[in-house]
């Protein structure tokens, strides 16, 4: 496994070793030791899997209080993901960093607590994995416009289909402070 750094340095992405021969293939796509050797210690409280259409932008979401980080990747098809830190105290908060994600180069994208998570479906169908740091919490569930100026997302392609609340999403400068995750010391 090689852990690629990204411009938001929390934010990692994983290129497993995948073995192959006529059969097919074979890769690891979790293994707690090794992640944990890579700065990524955390356990896989919840997993969940989402099938969406060409041009479906989900996000960009986050839960605070009780966040979850993000171990994410494509088992069918390509998307555009992306993490933004969104934590009160960072000097990068505000900013994103993005990658693309397909089935066939089965890399991960790891998205720490305290960052908002989206992705863009590039093909005509996308299957995309979850593992989650937390359980999902009604509660704590929160969004930011994808399309926020300042923080300025390079989207590819034309104007996404959003559900109605993420659509309804404020930008990251309306959420109230007390919405926002915390900058670790």
């Amino acid at each position: 496994m090689k852990v690629h750094d990204t411009p938001l340095p929390e934010c990692k992405l994983i290129e497993p070793t995948v073995f192959g021969d006529a059969r097919g293939c074979f890769y690891e796509s979790w293994n707690r030791e090794r992640f944990a050797a890579e700065g990524m210690d955390f356990q896989v409280v919840q997993s969940n899997v989402s099938v969406s259409s060409r041009g479906v932008l989900r996000g960009l979401h986050y839960q605070w209080p009780n966040p979850q980080g993000k171990l994410v990747s494509v088992l069918e098809g390509e998307v555009f993901d992306v993490a933004v830190d969104i934590r009160r105290g960072s000097p990068r908060f505000g900013q994103w960093t993005g990658v693309t994600l397909t089935a066939d180069s089965r890399h991960h994208f790891w998205i720490p607590e305290g960052f908002a998570h989206g992705f863009l479906v590039l093909s005509e169908r996308a299957v995309f994995t979850y593992l989650c740091t937390a359980g999902y919490d009604r509660e704590a569930d929160a969004a930011i416009r994808f399309d926020d100026p300042d923080i300025g997302i390079e989207w590819p392609g034309q104007a996404p289909s959003l559900s109605d609340k993420d659509a309804a999403a404020p930008l990251l400068s309306e959420v109230p402070e007390a919405r926002l995750p915390v900058m670790p010391e």
